[in-house]
């Protein structure tokens, strides 16, 4: 009787070590293994204003080495103001705001048992910062003269000369009509006096 109890109380010591075995070996990994427990601001977040720093908050610490922040913003424009700052279990990343829009955080690192952890959180950004003016930026330049269509002075053609010489052609044909009418007169004058003398 006696040995029969001795087998049945190794019997389920045996069995309470297998479950304790089998409750364990899971905890383990996953205590080792990192994840990302919290973040401000929170994922999927819509804010009227822009936050000066991001911050991600993870199950263990996170070592500074092998872990790797990034923010981008509208366009894939890079949104990140400055290197990651570690405290404890918590990384904060300076915030450089820009335009309106969606916004991504990208967090890559290391856990204890080797695997890598990444992962991303999204806000947006319902009013961005107004981009620079480039006039306010650069001085302003003076604007190159527009190329005048008109005709210097000297080359215009003057109408009054026209006129002129137009009149002056006018009197020099007439003086040439004139002075062939009193020469063919003069001609016809002295053919009519030889006549006259040859008749008497």
């Amino acid at each position: 009787m006696g040995g029969r109890v001795a087998r049945v109380a190794r019997t389920w010591a045996v069995v309470l070590g297998v479950v304790a075995a089998s409750a364990l070996l899971p905890a383990a990994p996953a205590a080792a293994h990192n994840s990302l427990t919290g973040s401000d601001p929170r994922d999927g977040a819509r804010l009227a204003a822009a936050p000066e720093r991001i911050e991600l908050r993870f199950l263990a610490t996170p070592k500074e080495a092998t872990t790797e922040v990034t923010v981008t913003g509208p366009d894939n424009v890079a949104a990140t103001g400055g290197a990651p700052a570690f405290a404890g279990k918590r990384v904060t990343v300076p915030f450089r705001p820009g335009a309106a829009g969606l916004y991504i955080v990208t967090y890559r690192l290391a856990s204890d048992d080797g695997h890598p952890v990444k992962g991303e959180i999204r806000f947006t950004l319902t009013a961005g910062t107004p981009a620079e003016s480039p006039s306010a930026s650069a001085p302003p330049t003076s604007a190159a003269p527009a190329p005048s269509t008109a005709l210097p002075t000297s080359a215009a053609p003057s109408p009054t000369p026209a006129a002129a010489g137009a009149d002056d052609d006018g009197g020099t044909g007439w003086l040439w009509a004139a002075g062939a009418v009193v020469v063919l007169a003069a001609l016809g004058g002295g053919l009519l006096l030889r006549r006259r003398a040859a008749r008497r």
